[in-house]
């Protein structure tokens, strides 16, 4: 009983699991992991916050405390959890809607809807509800990312370019942008593109170069990985140096010292109700993020990924974002990729790369002051670059046109309308197009192949058909969805073969018939007798034929059930003959 316990806490706990038999190896891979994500999540939490509309330093306030949240609730060793760009841009949009007035009504909302988040996250991990989050279909996703990414390289061209632009929408951001091209800040644009530039370039030719002159693989692409952190430097050096904030130049500004803000944020019932919906999409998002990555990931060194238990770590980690002066976060792919290739061993590398964040708010935020947001903004282009995936539109033209419409819905709506919307109408378009799909399955006429026991759709393949016999295999479940439907479509055969003595519905493809479907086939079996002919089933599954013969169908059917569609045709011909 007391090992039954210790399993149960752990499962919860899974510190719990992996604690105890921490020591120097696992020690030493997430140390050196931290060190080098830490590196590199403190300029990408400055740019995604940027991204997000709220202070820098909330983006630093993100990778901390979550971080040690995370370690003690999740399950994978590798995830970086973190401010991500999606997450950044919903919570941008989301805040936008209520239009508060003031920095600190934005930064107490941000919280709020972080906890809300956390909230749902939580309650979907008690439920163990991941499963709801297949309702995000691949091309859904994939369409949403690629006009979210497009969204986000457009907001940010305000500060590459120097000027202000208001909006969360494509046409809005050109709108916006377009009147105000005479006020283009120079020295902006050089450092923004010349940042781009150098990311391109490091990413592109550094790795390999650093190869060609000696260098260890791990050892040069971490180098390339931690790039941001030089593109950094340079452009506070230089905003510091040359003073460009007097040219025009925006920078970071003042960034609080010392530990983040703890306390739970107050907010109006009106902007509660006003975030609810985006704190559900939130959810959704941050946690098929950071399932996918965790996943990904655990395939590659044999680590167990609890799908539910990553539901109460997120949710963990939005709640202490939340208290702690941060906004909705997930994993990054960056982050994660890291912490993988740098060796970490255990979640406690996630912990450590938040201490090392928490020492640099208390002392280095003072060095953030001069650093120019073109060059954040710089770093948001680069690293949202890879998400576009316009080839999404002809590869699911070519392979169905269902997911393209489902696509390309998602893709225009998020551009048009935000990501809400365009989320929303995507997730709503998918579950659409799979009820119609289920409401018409596919059902073949089939035969037997000459020369053999097979039987295949007669518009495939050269059959034999028996005038007397009708055999239809329905490649499908059986629901109400579908039910009066497939009354119909029987009897539209029926009534297309004149001198049908025997119709045949081949259950092979039939994983299940619920109550509506159970009353449409006794509507069927009882209006085929009224015109002679018996109704007959083949190849029912052992599951569906347990379930019908709850009721009394199968003893009241007018033919038989039979074990395979060669022995019904045999049957029936012998008899006849």
């Amino acid at each position: 009983m007391a090992g039954a316990r210790a399993s149960g806490l752990a499962r919860l706990l899974p510190i719990l699991d992996w604690g105890p038999r921490y020591g120097r190896a696992e020690l030493g891979g997430d140390l050196t992991a931290a060190v080098i994500v830490a590196v590199l999540l403190i300029p990408q939490s400055l740019a995604y916050a940027l991204l997000a509309e709220l202070p820098a330093y909330m983006g630093l306030y993100c990778g901390i405390f979550p971080l040690f949240l995370y370690a003690i609730f999740g399950t994978s060793p590798f995830l970086g959890i973190g401010p991500a760009a999606l997450l950044s841009l919903m919570t941008a949009s989301a805040l936008g809607h209520l239009q508060l007035d003031t920095v600190t009504a934005q930064v107490t909302a941000a919280g709020v809807l972080a906890l809300m988040t956390a909230g749902i996250l939580l309650l979907m991990g008690v439920l163990r509800l991941g499963v709801l989050a297949n309702f995000l279909s691949h091309p859904v996703v994939s369409g949403f990312v690629s006009a979210s990414a497009i969204v986000i390289a457009t907001s940010q061209l305000q500060h590459i370019l120097g000027i202000h632009t208001e909006g969360h929408t494509l046409p809005e951001l050109v709108a916006s942008i377009a009147p105000k091209l005479r006020q283009v800040n120079a020295p902006s644009v050089v450092i923004g593109l010349g940042t781009i530039l150098f990311l391109v370039l490091v990413r592109r030719y550094l790795a390999e170069l650093l190869q060609s002159l000696g260098m260890g693989a791990v050892v040069a692409t971490t180098l390339t990985r931690i790039a941001p952190i030089f593109a950094v430097a340079a452009g506070t050096f230089a905003a510091w140096h040359w003073n460009l904030a007097d040219l025009g130049v925006q920078i970071v500004g003042k960034v609080p010292q010392g530990l983040p803000p703890i306390g739970i944020p107050h907010m109006q019932l009106s902007h509660l109700q006003a975030l609810l919906g985006p704190a559900i999409m939130l959810a959704l998002v941050g946690y098929v993020e950071n399932i996918s990555l965790a996943q990904t990931f655990a395939a590659k060194s044999g680590a167990k990924i609890s799908p539910n238990q990553e539901l109460i770590g997120l949710g963990s980690a939005n709640l202490a974002a939340g208290i702690a002066g941060g906004y909705p976060l997930a994993g990054g792919f960056a982050r994660t990729s890291v912490n993988f290739d740098a060796g970490a061993r255990t979640p406690a590398a996630g912990a450590m790369t938040g201490a090392i964040i928490l020492l640099a708010a208390m002392f280095l935020t003072p060095l953030l002051h001069y650093l120019p947001l073109a060059v954040l903004a710089g770093l948001i282009i680069v690293s949202i670059l890879r998400l576009i995936d316009i080839q999404v539109l002809t590869r699911s033209w070519t392979y169905s046109r269902d997911d393209f419409l489902a696509v390309a819905a998602t893709m225009v709506m998020t551009l048009i309308a935000g990501v809400e919307l365009g989320l929303g109408s995507g997730i709503v378009l998918s579950i659409v197009l799979l009820a119609l799909k289920f409401s018409h399955p596919h059902v073949a006429e089939i035969g037997q192949v000459p020369g053999t026991r097979l039987y295949r759709n007669r518009e495939r393949q050269e059959v034999i058909i028996d005038p007397e016999i009708l055999s239809l295999r329905v490649d499908s479940s059986l629901y109400f969805t579908n039910a009066r439907w497939m009354e119909d479509m029987v009897m539209e055969h029926v009534h297309n073969r004149p001198g049908v003595k025997h119709v045949l519905l081949m259950f092979a493809g039939i994983n299940d018939v619920d109550l509506s479907a159970l009353d449409s086939l006794t509507v069927i079996d009882q209006r085929l007798q009224h015109m002679g002919v018996a109704l007959h089933l083949t190849e029912m599954k052992g599951e569906v034929r347990d379930r019908l013969a709850r009721s009394d169908f199968l003893t009241t059917l007018s033919g038989q059930v039979f074990a395979t569609q060669d022995d019904a045709i045999q049957s029936l011909r012998a008899s006849a003959g």
